[in-house]
């Protein structure tokens, strides 16, 4: 069949048409002859998030960002997006915006959430966030941080001043001349040391001696403690025992009146005739010296010897 010229243009422009709409859509990274879903995302802000924008899922690049545009005069955002992947996912996972890298732009990841009753389907909204960037984070996190400096400076600050007052005049003279006292007081100390070491230098024999002395008691010490070490300290135990034994026996003929002892102190007519004669003996002296003419009698002319006269106070 022999097609017309006129039809023969017709298919050509026909086939420019397509692949020039083919061409604009791969450029603008949409493949026409891809199987692909579309969702949308509102957002306040969308922080840099440009169009062609990869879309991932776990960090797998899913899909691009086809559009952003205004939803209202408020100010509200939304985000086209396909996904070229056949991945399911429920309507509750949320699309976040993220930063890819320290110098890289934005990106849009999809956090999945599994839910098979639930599953998004090509032209479902999906809830947006975005994640705070590098430098948000950073400010966040210097925030509090600040504020402990500020109190820090404000507090070193409250000392400087405090201590700027203790360190008056006075207080800077008194310094100084505490630190002379103390030189002064280590020079002192210096002329002590010296002196200690000519002392020591000159006795220096002596103590030698006086060392030699002392090895010299260590080492008789250490032969006393030997000679004692050999005594024979169970036989001297034994002894011992047998002399307390002895003693025992003794006080225990003592106690039931056993011997001279044992007598005098249990038999109580002895001791009665004891108390008897010491008293009769005491009367006796005491007759002896009130009445001497009456044991003894000495003439010495040959006089007549007189009648023994009894005394009124005699008790006998």
């Amino acid at each position: 069949m022999k097609l017309s010229r006129e039809v023969k243009t017709g298919v050509l422009a026909i086939g420019a048409i397509l692949l020039f709409v083919f061409g604009y859509s791969f450029l603008k990274g949409t493949n026409i002859l891809d199987k692909h879903r579309t969702f949308y995302v509102k957002y306040q802000n969308v922080e840099g998030l440009a169009k062609s924008a990869p879309v991932t899922i776990n960090g797998l690049d899913v899909g691009k960002v086809q559009n952003i545009g205004f939803a209202n005069k408020s100010g509200g955002l939304v985000v086209e997006f396909t996904v070229e992947d056949d991945f399911e996912f429920s309507k509750n996972s949320i699309a976040r915006i993220y930063s890819s890298g320290l110098i890289g732009g934005k990106s849009l990841g999809i956090f999945p959430q599994y839910d098979p009753k639930n599953v998004a389907k090509s032209g479902d909204t999906l809830l947006g966030e975005v994640e705070d960037g590098m430098l948000s984070a950073v400010t966040k996190a210097l925030g509090p941080l600040e504020k402990k400096v500020n109190n820090t400076l404000a507090t070193v600050d409250t000392l400087m001043l405090a201590f700027t007052d203790v360190l008056d005049d006075s207080t800077r003279n008194n310094l100084k001349q505490a630190i002379e006292n103390l030189n002064h007081t280590l020079y002192s100390f210096r002329g002590v040391s010296q002196k200690l070491d000519g002392v020591l230098g000159e006795n220096g024999e002596k103590l030698n001696s006086t060392f030699t002395n002392l090895d010299e008691m260590s080492a008789n010490f250490a032969k006393l403690s030997d000679s004692l070490a050999q005594l024979e300290l169970g036989q001297l135990m034994g002894d011992l025992q047998n002399v307390v034994t002895r003693l025992d026996g003794i006080a225990a003929g003592i106690e039931n009146g056993e011997g001279s002892v044992g007598k005098l102190l249990k038999d109580d007519k002895l001791y009665d005739n004891l108390e008897g004669a010491s008293r009769q003996l005491e009367q006796l002296l005491q007759d002896l010296k009130l009445n001497p003419k009456r044991y003894v009698n000495i003439s010495v002319f040959g006089k007549k010897q007189k009648e023994y006269v009894k005394p009124e106070d005699s008790d006998q």
